[in-house]
């Protein structure tokens, strides 16, 4: 079963889904805290053996929280519970019914003591808005002092404080661990600092059937289960050819990066076409690529890209003129291959949509652009797509038919039949100058070896990522690194989580 990436109000339409198939409400929180209960035993057992505080607050957190504290203290812990709010009859029954079943097994207190080692913070869930008050901000502001101090913070469901939607918060608890029901909500990968690791758990609601389909969280499982072997007698041909047309006067790396992402990537044969003063640059940072000038004849492009190549990507380096626009247009005109556009490639065709989309002709094809060119090419702005970023690249992706890669934290993938997809893999040594053009190279590999564009843009930007946080550190890593390390993400062995976890993410690398 996927995890899906849901918004608050997709989580409530789910646990409302299955409570109207038959499945209690009640029974959901006892799955919920049950599940998370098993995992922080698993991952934290030696903390445990000093015992557990628990946070709770007044809703259906809260009561999942008196799950996990009964289910803990039946297990041999010494729990602790500090009740900053008791459940409401009203409102949350559920959480009521699970404190008295769990109240006679732990212990109650009115603030933790000093030398808490772990917390579990249950003060507030995936229907929290707005701002913490009161006694759950003291509480909020009292569990991050405990983590200041040495102590490891579990949360449940979602950091109390957090918005499950957007990831705003104005105070939130910073967790290093959190325990998302069902799936993974949308703020917690807006909000990786406050998050730490993120583990899904299935709580068994029903498979989504909502239109359009929910966002998948693609995980290496999903990667490997697409990515084309290579036999052990394959040779160049059967490995494929990519063609990389970039380049223009004084911007040879970005093609140079492209490349050596796909030759790292498995591709069989790359083909660089440049501007004329690109070609020695070129040649000598590649030598096992094939160089030449961009094409300036008709046939030129059937003999060097249409009839040579598998796959084009088109757009590292380019420049941003009337004559790249042209020479965009004629390549494409000229083959009808699968394309991936980024860079210049897209931004020639700022805020013209509709040539766009006539360019491509329907052909498997995606394009990559972050949320600024996104902005321009749709006459957007930037603050839109980072707030819509789950949901702005539906429309576009429909129109043009072909698939929308929209980088960022997470990246978010849209095919034209409407399915979304969402990798969350990386660190922040990808921000830098270039990193788009590897991914240009990795995606271009897999558009030529799987000629599906949806697939190729998921498995490459998640290796992309993978790559990244192979690398030890942040500050200090460079694009090489990120190269050296695509042969390791490339073979990590695929491991299937095991129940009732639906997915993990790390904590976010500084």
């Amino acid at each position: 079963m996927p995890a899906w990436v849901v918004s608050a109000r997709e989580s409530a339409e789910r646990d409302r889904a299955a409570i109207e198939r038959g499945t209690p409400s009640r029974l959901l929180m006892q799955r919920a805290g049950t599940a998370a209960a098993e995992e922080i035993s698993r991952r934290y057992s030696e903390r445990l053996r000093r015992g557990a505080v628990v946070f709770t607050g007044p809703g259906n957190n809260g009561g999942d929280g008196w799950v996990v504290a009964g289910t803990l203290a039946r297990g041999g812990v010494d729990v602790t519970v500090v009740e900053v709010a008791e459940p409401n009859p009203k409102k949350s029954p559920d959480a009521v019914a699970e404190r008295e079943t769990a109240i006679g097994s732990v212990k109650l207190a009115a603030s933790a003591e000093v030398g808490t080692t772990f917390v579990i913070d249950a003060l507030l869930g995936t229907g929290f808005e707005g701002e913490p008050r009161g006694k759950i901000s003291e509480a909020i502001a009292t569990i991050n002092g405990l983590r200041a101090q040495g102590a490891r913070v579990a949360a449940l469901d979602v950091p109390s404080g957090l918005d499950a939607t957007t990831g705003e918060h104005s105070a939130c608890v910073i967790a290093d661990s959190t325990f998302s029901f069902g799936g993974v909500k949308r703020g917690l990968l807006l909000a990786r600092d406050c998050s730490g690791e993120i583990v899904a758990l299935d709580i068994g609601l029903p498979a989504s059937t909502s239109a359009p389909p929910l966002p998948v969280l693609v995980d290496e499982a999903w990667v490997a289960s697409h990515v084309p072997p290579i036999r052990y007698d394959a040779h160049k041909g059967t490995r494929k050819h990519l063609a990389v047309i970039g380049g223009g006067r004084g911007m040879p790396g970005a093609v140079v990066l492209a490349s050596r992402a796909a030759l790292r990537s498995g591709i069989g044969l790359v083909r660089v076409l440049v501007a004329p003063d690109n070609v020695s640059p070129v040649l000598a940072a590649v030598p096992s690529a094939l160089i030449t000038e961009w094409p300036s004849t008709e046939v030129q492009i059937e003999a060097e890209i249409s009839k040579w190549a598998d796959a084009i990507v088109i757009g590292p380096g380019l420049g941003k003129s009337k004559e790249t626009r042209l020479l965009v247009e004629r390549i494409l005109a000229k083959s009808k291959l699968p394309v991936l556009l980024d860079a210049d490639a897209l931004n020639v065709f700022d805020g013209d949509t509709k040539s766009l989309a006539k360019v491509l002709g329907g052909r498997p094809a995606l394009i990559t652009p972050h949320p600024a060119e996104f902005a321009r090419l749709t006459g957007t702005d930037v603050k839109t797509v980072l707030a819509t970023r789950f949901d702005v690249g539906a429309d576009l992706a429909r129109e043009l038919r072909a698939t929308v890669l929209l980088k960022g934290s997470p990246t978010v993938i849209f095919a034209p039949d409407g399915r979304r997809y969402v990798i969350a893999r990386g660190t922040a040594a990808l921000g830098t100058g270039g990193s788009g053009d590897l991914l240009d190279g990795i995606v271009g590999t897999m558009l030529a070896q799987t000629l599906d564009a949806t697939v190729a843009g998921c498995c490459a930007a998640w290796v992309h990522g993978r790559a990244a946080e192979f690398c030890q550190y942040v500050r200090g890593t460079t694009l090489d690194d990120v190269l050296y390390a695509l042969p390791r993400a490339w073979n990590e062995t695929a491991l299937t989580p095991e129940p009732p976890v639906l997915a993990e993410l790390p904590a976010v690398a500084t």
